[in-house]
């Protein structure tokens, strides 16, 4: 049966994407655009002594540093990460130049031919040089800790991550008179405009960004582009052609970001009647040669390592490592899925090492409204999780397969995990750092055109803000304009990124159309800029990192059930069931779409896809080796929606992006160990990782 959703309209760019007409990057034609390909480092740490360059045919050139015309760094948000290396390379397959010319054929032909010369240094490749450190605590953990009966401690692992975004990287400059304009499959425009006037020392108004249609993101294309557009924007300076740097899906996986590798280590704190006192986290995450975005990712995965649970007394400590492998950025869930899988495994390991009901012990310390968070905010709406957790029973029959699966010689097994995701930058970033104005106006025949900078690369986002207009001034879609993000007339709205853009761009989109309709005036233009204006309750101290972290919480259930096969160790998913409060779902269909996509992520992360680095180079590099799920490797996921508004947010509506990968992954690890009768702590877990599991413990 096709399921009817009431709140879903037909999506903007359904039928040109439908269609095969929308137009990528690399569907861009221009007749004299010259093709820029990289040349990497062959070691993973050294001094860069030379760079050897074979005479080079008419129209075709070498860019490296040397050719930088200000700044030697890719503005992220540490300023680390040098455009090209100078002097020394960090990880093997830096950029060390690019080969530019007008056949793609010959530039790949004389990138081969490019020798660098290095003196290798010692790599490290083992997290255990933090660059970045990061704590705080709630109550007072170390007395209580000093006076418990006994203490549980295990250790959770994690794995690299590929987004495999159906769209490889890819971008468009050219020149129009004295301005650079940039088009490219990424995420946060107005990012890449800051890395291009810091490398060139040019204002932002000789830099345009223009977004084409972008196949996918995930968090993969939100820091990366601003690497190659600061190596374009080099190039073009000397060059002065249109140029075009398209990867292929083997480079693409082999050197841009990923997810950080994480290592967690917990230790709970028991009185004598077995009541946890308190908690003690380290989160480790291998943030590869440079800094980039790490410190916000292992800020985010501190924030969240208490998950859904709520404990008098907190220790919580981080480090970003720094190695020489390729650096690790932004991926959906930011760092929060790493401490999210090390803490529902080490509820239910408690529960078992206490002989309880897993279930009861969950339930006892589930955090409820007005609970103090792991950094002394407050949980401040209503929290919902009782109602979820029923929802997502009842639909699963859980009661009676947990009981079922428990059986001596069942191979199968069911697994329950609870999360939450914060929406919106940390802390008071919407308000100091993003600050986020919206432009929108009406025209003499009624028609309303808005600009934001939030980019859609198949979330939805053009069909969704666009609707919060139409119904907020009840007016025909037909009268709406919502383009593509262009800084030549938008006003940056922020990036798209951290589940902000319905919680905080939409809520924003609907304060402006609001006030739109209150000062309508027929037959005239009219035009407002609306700046974004923060909870007032929120105080954050990003040094001690103490306050409300955010401006709310969406949360989430997950349940998947699993069968294993003793004779191959392979393990199928037999059932997803999730219940999610998302504040108030604006499309149905859409909201639906993301939580699919999203468990079927977490899913791929938690069992298939493995991502190995030896000696600084990854071993997966192709689609052939690095295994995603296939519609043949999923069941149908039934998916539950429970109203809850949040006052802040369009509509009510929170954000629902990431929240829905965050649970994935414990759920099919829990669901594992039940089938295998053996306790997982790794991920993914292979079947080789499994018969390892079983030989070990047996």
């Amino acid at each position: 049966m096709i399921q009817e959703y009431k709140t879903s309209v037909k999506k903007v760019d359904n039928e040109e994407k439908m269609s095969g007409m929308a137009i990528f990057t690399g569907d861009i034609q221009m007749d004299e655009a010259y093709f820029a390909i990289p040349v990497r480092s062959t070691v993973s740490y050294g001094k860069l002594l030379k760079i050897d360059v074979p005479d080079l045919p008419k129209n075709y050139f070498f860019i490296s540093a040397k050719d930088i015309v200000k700044e030697n760094v890719c503005n992220i948000i540490a300023s680390d990460w040098p455009v090209f290396a100078d002097k020394e390379v960090h990880y093997k397959g830096e950029t060390i130049g690019l080969i530019v010319g007008p056949n793609k054929e010959k530039c790949l032909e004389l990138v081969s031919l490019v020798r660098g010369e290095y003196v290798e240094y010692e790599p490290v490749y083992e997290m255990k040089n933090s660059y970045v450190h990061k704590e705080f605590k709630k109550g007072n953990p170390d007395e209580v800790f000093a006076k418990a009966k006994r203490s549980f401690s295990e250790t959770f692992t994690t794995g690299y991550q590929e987004q495999v975004y159906l769209e490889p990287q890819g971008m468009l400059m050219y020149l129009d008179g004295d301005k650079i304009t940039i088009k490219a499959s990424m995420q946060c425009p107005f990012y890449i405009q800051k890395a291009v006037v810091r490398t060139l020392g040019c204002s932002e108004d000789k830099v345009r960004v223009i977004q084409p249609a972008v196949g996918g993101a995930f968090g993969g294309k939100e820091h990366y582009p601003s690497l190659m557009a600061a190596q374009l924007a080099t190039a073009i300076v000397k060059i002065k052609k249109p140029l075009k740097m398209i990867f292929d899906r083997k480079e693409d996986i082999t050197f841009t970001t990923k997810r950080h590798p994480s290592k967690t280590k917990i230790t709970a704190y028991l009185d004598d009647k077995d009541n946890i006192l308190g908690v003690n986290i380290h989160v480790g995450i291998d943030g590869g040669a440079y800094i980039g975005c790490s410190m916000v990712v292992l800020s985010r995965a501190l924030i969240a390592c208490n998950n859904t649970y709520t404990f008098d007394n907190v220790i919580v400590s981080g480090d970003a490592y720094c190695t020489n492998k390729v650096p690790s950025a932004a991926f959906r869930g930011f760092g929060s899925p790493q401490s999210i899988f090390a803490m529902e495994l080490f509820i239910n390991h408690l529960a078992d090492f206490l002989h309880v009901n897993q279930l009861d012990l969950r339930n006892k310390y589930l955090v409820k409204t007005g609970d103090i968070t792991p950094t002394n905010g407050i949980y401040r709406d209503p929290i919902i999780l009782k109602k979820l957790i029923d929802k997502a029973m009842e639909m699963s029959d859980y009661k009676r397969k947990v009981i079922e699966y428990a059986k001596p010689g069942s191979n199968c097994g069911i697994g329950m995990s609870t999360f939450l995701h914060g929406c919106g930058f940390t802390g008071s970033g919407e308000s100091t750092i993003i600050n986020a104005q919206l432009k929108m106006k009406k025209d003499k025949n009624g028609v309303v055109t808005f600009y934001t900078s939030q980019v859609d690369f198949g979330q939805g986002n053009r069909t969704t803000l666009k609707r919060i207009v139409v119904d907020t001034l009840g007016i025909p879609e037909d009268k709406v304009i919502y383009d593509a993000p262009d800084t030549d007339v938008t006003l940056s709205t922020g990036p798209t990124a951290a589940s902000r853009t319905i919680i905080i761009v939409g809520g924003l989109v609907a304060k402006a159309a609001k006030h739109l309709k209150e000062i309508w005036k027929d037959g005239e233009d009219q035009e407002i800029v609306e700046p974004y204006v923060g909870p007032s309750y929120i105080k954050w101290d990003e040094d001690t990192m103490q306050g409300d972290a955010y401006p709310g919480y969406a949360w989430g259930v997950n349940i998947v059930e699993v069968s294993f096969d003793p004779i191959t160790y392979e393990v199928n998913i037999e059932g997803c069931w999730s219940a999610y409060d998302v504040g108030h779902a604006i499309d149905e269909r859409i909201l639906v779409g993301q939580a699919d996509g999203g468990l079927a992520q977490a899913l791929g992360w938690a069992y298939l896809e493995k991502e190995v680095a030896e000696n600084g180079e990854f071993k997966q590099k192709t689609l052939s080796d690095y295994v995603i799920p296939t519609m043949m490797d999923l069941p149908n996921m039934e998916t539950a929606i429970i109203d809850n508004p949040f006052p802040y947010g369009a509509f009510g509506a929170k954000g629902a992006g990431e929240l829905t990968f965050a649970g994935g992954a414990p759920a099919f690890a829990i669901a594992l160990e039940q089938a295998i009768k053996h306790k997982i702590h790794d991920i993914p877990a292979t079947p080789e990782y499994i018969m390892e599991v079983l030989k070990d413990e047996d």
